[in-house]
């Protein structure tokens, strides 16, 4: 077992990734990201921004979230991706725009080494945001 020695929690796996400290805001979240990463987070975090300018950002299940009486659309970092999460209708509506990406379970993953599908983007947060606001 490995004690992670700022917070004490055990694992496994010695040297385990894990938060320690949830972020409470989507700043904190970035800057708590490897710096090769932080980049895209920017700049998904601006595209949604932008899409869906009344949402609120949030921190959600850890994660950044859009939210407007419900979340809307989360996103987040991951070992190999960008995972961006509006969930199974919308990768559903979408399916036939997302056959480049690893798609499954309401989540779209983004792979570090290409540019963010910025248009797409934009449609997917403004269509869960008509769908899904309150």
């Amino acid at each position: 077992m490995w004690k992670c020695p700022k917070c004490g929690k055990e694992f496994s796996r010695k040297n385990q990734e894990h938060f320690c400290v949830k972020p409470q805001t989507i700043d904190e979240y970035i800057a708590a990201q490897d710096e090769s990463v932080q980049p895209m987070l920017r700049e998904i975090r601006s595209i949604i921004q932008t899409a869906i300018p009344e949402a609120e950002e949030r921190i959600s299940w850890s994660m950044p979230t859009y939210w407007k009486g419900r979340n809307i659309i989360h996103f987040a970092a991951s070992k190999n991706h960008l995972g961006i999460y509006p969930g199974d209708e919308a990768t559903a509506a979408f399916a036939e725009e997302l056959t480049d990406y690893s798609v499954s379970k309401g989540t779209i993953r983004l792979p570090y080494d290409r540019p963010i599908p910025e248009q797409l983007v934009v449609r997917i947060a403004k269509w869960c945001y008509e769908k899904n606001a309150k």
